[in-house]
């Protein structure tokens, strides 16, 4: 893990009223109420409502063109909704005076499909690309130290921080791409599609350091996935969309108690069934724990090996939260 001087120079600096943005201590960071989104004739949202509870991880699923990654990015500001009204961290997203200020915008991180890392900058410095942006007056000696402690903290061994992003699996660039989501300790972590493109250890190495991560950090998650197995194993609830809006929002078992065909045919399909069965097979369902679970840092990124696109997006929104808080009970 980082060294004890890291952790001192990130208590120093948290010290500074500066590092110290309220946190937000209501029920909902994340409230969306009558939100359309249309491009040109094409509505991609109609009257969509869903509220996020602090503290879970929200798994978001629907087909393809449900606008699951359109929702995230009128969430984070980068969409503008054509009408309703968002509420994040007990601010309105959708009135311009708050779209674009630095005060909210740094409270949240965001995982864009591929990591979206700069290529020519390294894995370090991908990471103090946040803390330039936000707080650029701290040192140089400071930013090093954070960015490593961060790099360390997503699984990542310690001497990835000086490689490129060509350098890096596929696996590794996603990991690169959420030490940087984290460089201010959110409160709010956006995930789109993480385990895409990983091979099945690889995703449920994913899926085990969002869930520690999500506990030690007391984060909230919106986790955009196609993937049956992460949501099995780590959502405490699961958002469907389908129909323009939110046609459901529950556990796994309350969604199955539905009767809409696409929820359905989703999680009863052929790999819905294997899905399940795995999970119910699997050291991650709490039901299959002798004992409670032991206190662990995230584990180190396995070799996974899958290559993938390097991307070139800025990746904005990183954010400030507290630490030390187990995150909801499992459903």
């Amino acid at each position: 893990m980082a060294s004890q001087r890291a952790r001192d120079l990130i208590e120093q600096a948290e010290d500074d009223a500066s590092f110290t943005p309220p946190t937000f201590d209501g029920e909902y960071p994340i409230v969306i109420e009558d939100l359309t989104n249309a491009f040109g004739t094409q509505v991609v949202h109609e009257h969509l409502s869903l509220k996020v509870k602090r503290g879970e991880i929200l798994g978001v699923v629907g087909g393809s063109g449900t606008g699951k990654s359109v929702l995230m990015r009128s969430i984070i500001g980068l969409q503008t909704p054509t009408a309703g009204k968002i509420e994040v961290l007990g601010r309105d997203q959708t009135d311009s005076a708050n779209r674009d200020d630095e005060g909210i915008r740094s409270r949240w991180g965001v995982l864009f499909q591929g990591g979206a890392l700069f290529s020519t900058l390294t894995v370090a410095e991908n990471v103090e690309v946040p803390l330039k942006q936000f707080y650029p007056e701290i040192s140089q000696e400071l930013r090093h130290e954070i960015s490593g402690y961060k790099v360390v903290l997503s699984g990542l061994p310690a001497e990835a921080a000086s490689k490129y992003p060509s350098e890096l699996s596929g696996g590794m660039k996603k990991r690169a791409g959420l030490a940087r989501a984290l460089a201010l300790d959110p409160e709010l972590l956006f995930l789109d599609e993480p385990t895409a493109g990983l091979d099945p250890v690889g995703a449920a190495a994913f899926d085990r350091l969002t869930r520690e991560l999500a506990d030690t950090l007391r984060l909230t998650v919106f986790l955009i996935t196609h993937d049956l197995d992460t949501l099995h194993a780590i959502c405490d609830r699961v958002a469907v969309l389908a129909d323009k809006k939110v046609i459901a929002v529950g556990t796994i078992p309350e969604l199955l108690a539905t009767d809409h065909p696409w929820i359905q045919e989703y999680f009863n399909g052929p790999r819905g069934r294997a899905a399940e069965a795995s999970y119910a097979k699997s050291e991650d369902n709490p039901a299959n724990k002798s004992s409670a679970r032991p206190a662990t840092g995230p584990a180190q990124q396995p070799d996974d090996g899958i290559g993938g696109g390097t991307g070139d997006g800025t990746g904005n929104g990183h954010g400030t939260g507290a630490m030390d808080k187990t995150g909801p009970e499992r459903a």
